[in-house]
């Protein structure tokens, strides 16, 4: 048994974001454009996340570190140790499941535990308190939305661990780049200057490059840093070349040049 490698880092850090990003993204769904309780929500999901993988860190073997100790993982089937069984008399099942891939399928867990149990804790009173502009039927429905998708992140993570762990980086780049696109098509967003109207514009963008850069990072390795680091340059492609082809796929241009019979 030794130390995690960077890559299961990188997993157990996305698996980490997944209830975080869930968390902000139904705060600023249920919150509204002029209610001033999302900024301290937001970063009440934060500390509950934080805190929540400190403690996991710090139960998990050795007790008490922040570091754990891994078996690390050979293939695909060491997530599902339970389907291999053996039966020794080709009748009877010997079930002497272990977890090959320690502590990388159950950590997740804890950690999903814990953070169900902050959130309780923590959120309900803040929302109490400063959630005055909102109505008192959606004052507690980003609470909700986690009591939903927490578990829906657990039978993820117990059904299709392994399959995430091989895929994880691809899912990030592919998803980041479909909601930044999103994101600037809905915010009318076609050019520089537009980029810079808003503040909140330039954090989702820097938000989206740094997922892109996790991403890039997963999928090298960074096994070789003067080969992969160059790669990293890539992150503001997709933003490049989205502002410089938005005036060409603009639905009012199309529907001037087809009514003019260009």
């Amino acid at each position: 048994m030794g130390t995690p490698v960077l890559y299961d880092w990188l997993y157990l850090g996305f698996m980490g974001l997944l209830p975080l990003i869930l968390h902000w993204f139904f705060i600023e769904w249920y919150s509204g454009k002029k209610s001033s309780s999302a900024f301290f929500q937001h970063i009440t999901a934060l500390l509950e996340c934080t805190v929540a993988a400190l403690i996991t860190l710090l139960v998990n073997d050795p007790v008490g570190y922040l570091h754990i100790r891994s078996c690390g993982v050979e293939k695909l089937s060491d997530w599902y140790t339970m389907l291999y069984n053996p039966s020794p008399d080709y009748v009877n099942t010997v079930h002497c499941t272990q977890e090959a891939v320690y502590p990388l399928y159950t950590i997740v867990f804890i950690y999903y535990a814990f953070c169900l149990v902050l959130m309780m804790l923590l959120r309900p009173l803040l929302i109490k308190k400063i959630a005055c502009g909102l109505g008192k039927s959606d004052r507690f429905k980003s609470i909700y939305a986690a009591l939903y998708f927490l578990p829906i992140l657990t039978v993820i993570q117990a059904v299709g661990g392994g399959l995430l762990y091989y895929a994880f980086p691809y899912i990030i780049l592919v998803l980041s780049l479909i909601t930044l696109a999103v994101y600037m098509s809905a915010s009318e967003i076609e050019t520089f200057k537009d980029l810079l109207v808003k503040k909140k514009r330039l954090v989702v963008l820097f938000s989206h490059w740094l997922v892109h850069a996790y991403g890039i990072i997963s999928i090298s390795r960074m096994d070789k840093l003067e080969r992969d680091l160059p790669l990293l340059a890539l992150v503001p492609g997709p933003t490049l070349f989205y502002l410089l082809t938005a005036k060409f796929t603009d639905p009012s241009r199309i529907r001037q040049e087809e009514g003019s019979g260009h």
